[in-house]
């Protein structure tokens, strides 16, 4: 009988700022100690990483000897087009469901196993959970803005949006905050949301938060941009750097590992 010798391949968004990539590689980093046994693991990047894309990683796990590729899409949502066409490019997932320019990857592992996005995991609700408290003074008198990328594309939009609204709703309740509302960039309703929030809540500050892996352009600039003059309370902190987003990898690593 073949013995099996899983690798594990991180696949996020990717980024042309160094902090942007090194948080993420950290976070992979201390996810693989987090495994109850040391398994080859690469953080592997869609686009921007010259030398550490998809293929790449592959191709380095295929290198270390693996015969199972176990893969864990670190993205927000299952509403990003970036899973599908991902799974697509590896074989995983029959139909991109959107018009894709990903070539197919060449696997050469006998075996693939694609996981999930982060999607309304409670684990992630905990570490938002943190980024609201950080701005928070008095929750009972403030409301939740939380800001993903979202989409445009029937029925990546609807999935984008209904999980953002479960996280929203479970960090509401366990926070003791007013009320949460979502908004997206794409398309753009942050300030009809925030317009909304202040119909119910005059009187109550809006504390808003990104829900992006990373901090980069979107949560520095295109964020910060459309809160211009709003009035609300917006820092920009990200879901990385938190120790439980490597407890998610790990997570998921683990589980993907039985199946």
């Amino acid at each position: 009988m073949k013995v099996s010798k899983p690798g594990i391949l991180v696949i996020s968004h990717g980024s042309r700022e160094n902090r942007w990539v090194r948080r993420v590689e950290e976070a992979v980093a201390e996810a693989g100690e987090l495994l109850p046994e040391q398994l080859p693991m690469e953080a592997a990047y869609l686009e921007l990483v010259q030398g550490r894309l998809i293929q790449d990683g592959i191709d380095r796990l295929h290198e270390a000897g693996t015969n199972e590729l176990i893969v864990i899409p670190l993205f927000v949502s299952s509403g990003s087009t970036h899973v599908q066409e991902i799974g697509w490019a590896l074989g995983a997932i029959a139909e991109p469901g959107i018009e894709t320019d990903l070539p197919r990857f060449q696997i050469h592992q006998e075996k693939l196993i694609y996981g999930k996005p982060i999607g309304a995991d409670p684990e992630i609700a905990e570490v938002l959970l943190d980024r609201f408290a950080e701005l928070s003074t008095a929750p009972n008198r403030e409301c939740l803005l939380l800001i993903g990328h979202g989409s445009e594309h029937a029925g990546f939009h609807e999935a984008y949006q209904q999980e953002m609204r479960q996280l929203a709703a479970a960090v509401q309740a366990r926070g003791g905050y007013a009320d949460a509302e979502t908004a997206m960039l794409r398309p753009d309703s942050v300030a009809a949301m925030v317009n909304r929030l202040r119909e119910r809540h005059p009187d109550h500050e809006i504390l808003a938060v990104p829900l992006f892996v990373s901090e980069g352009y979107f949560t520095g600039e295109v964020i910060r941009k459309r809160l211009q003059d709003l009035n609300c309370r917006y820092d920009g902190r990200t879901l990385l750097p938190h120790p439980l987003m490597a407890h998610w990898i790990a997570r998921q690593a683990n589980a993907l590992l039985t199946v």
